[in-house]
């Protein structure tokens, strides 16, 4: 959901271009050519075994970067890290995606990814108007811990009979949460939506129904005399001028023991779930058996939505985790840890969070999009052709 006008904070301009991309990853893609670096980075499938419980990862991510016509060199403010064996442990794998927002979302992102341990404000980073999300998960034989900062999300695929469910593993940390809202506005917050600022609704309503079905115009968090910093999630890593409105950059941690009817985990930024439930993502990535098949069916589709329904489209970046051969030897059930338990019913209907310059009928418009029903288990296909839509910029610079 990230800021005002798409990623940038409510005071700067809609589509500020920050000043580098992802080139380290973009080094890494392997096989992406001159036209092609215009439109995603793909990576190959890859496996990462965990020995001390006989499994394997196979594991694949893509990232793209958003479609903004007033801005079309606008770089791909995403990035993700993996890391497998950490400190040679083989049983020690990482995965996390970085959303970033603001004129320098890029530089916060890519600071985050390649120094976690760092506060963001020993750098030289102006993140004044400016941060990132955060959605980590580290494996750790057969325990997953994930910890979450905003608005990015992590699922996993659980068989439930003869069905597969998906299950939130992050709860996005916005003002539509009631824990939220009360911390922010104990730190001084005003939280309101867009119209409301601009007087087209009374500001005294303070309550704006749910994430899932009333995100058209969501309520974002401003200084008490300013019309900054806009920002629609509570917790970032960076955006120092929201941390004094209670913007924090705490994580929520929760784990999961993982068992046989655990099938696959997902890790993406909003620009997937803005159109797209989790149940909806669950439910394409059952349907073929490479990953990256998955990650391209996935990033093609959210991309189409968005395009079908405004004139940009929001970075994209997504990891599709296949847990391989899971013994059963492990039992059932699963164990939550943290500050707030995994979800074990079917994910309910997510229709999008949407963009602060949607109107009312975005509510409408975007209804039904997405599979929301836990889905048949049935035999996936085999690796196919799928890929991702290009923008109309994305196509004029293939053909030049």
């Amino acid at each position: 959901m990230g800021c005002v006008q798409g990623k940038c904070c409510y005071c700067c301009s809609r589509y500020q271009k920050s000043s580098d991309g992802d080139a380290q990853e973009l080094s890494n893609g392997g096989g992406v050519g001159n036209n092609q670096r215009y439109i995603l980075t793909e990576r190959s499938r890859e496996i990462a075994p965990v020995p001390s419980h006989n499994f394997n990862l196979e594991y694949s991510v893509l990232t793209q970067r958003g479609y903004y016509p007033d801005s079309p060199d606008k770089e791909n403010q995403d990035c993700f890290c993996i890391k497998t064996d950490i400190q040679g442990n083989p049983n020690l794998h990482f995965f996390g995606v970085f959303d970033g927002h603001g004129q320098n979302g890029t530089e916060c992102s890519n600071f985050v990814r390649d120094r976690l341990r760092i506060t963001l404000h020993e750098s030289e980073i102006d993140d004044t108007m400016s941060g990132t999300t955060a959605i980590t998960v580290l494996v750790n034989g057969d325990t997953l811990i994930v910890a979450n900062v905003g608005d990015s999300r992590a699922v996993i695929a659980v068989k439930s009979d003869n069905r597969v469910v998906a299950e939130d593993l992050s709860i996005d940390q916005t003002p539509f949460r009631n824990d939220e809202y009360e911390r922010v506005k104990l730190c001084g917050a005003r939280v309101l939506t867009v119209d409301q600022v601009e007087g087209v609704t009374d500001p005294s309503i303070q309550n704006w129904g749910d994430e899932e079905n009333d995100g058209g115009d969501p309520p974002r968090l401003w200084v008490q005399d300013g019309l900054y910093p806009g920002t629609a999630f509570s917790r970032s890593l960076g955006d120092s001028t929201a941390e004094k409105i209670g913007v924090i950059a705490d994580p929520e941690i929760s784990m999961v023991k993982l068992t046989p009817n655990h099938m696959f985990f997902v890790i993406a930024s909003d620009g997937v779930f803005e159109f797209l439930s989790s149940q909806a993502v669950v439910n394409a990535v059952i349907r073929y058996t490479d990953p990256r098949d998955a990650c391209a069916a996935i990033t093609g589709e959210s991309y189409r939505l968005w395009l079908e329904h405004e004139n940009r489209t929001d970075d994209i970046t997504i990891i599709v985790v296949h847990i391989k051969d899971l013994s059963n030897k492990l039992g059932v059930g699963a164990t939550t840890n943290g500050t707030f338990g995994v979800n074990t019913d079917p994910v309910p209907i997510l229709t999008g969070k949407g963009s602060a310059d949607t109107s009312v009928s975005y509510h409408t418009l975007r209804s039904n999009l997405s599979e929301t029903q836990p889905c048949l288990y049935t035999t996936p296909v085999e690796r196919s052709p799928a890929c991702v839509v290009p923008s109309p910029t994305h196509l004029g610079s293939s053909n030049t």
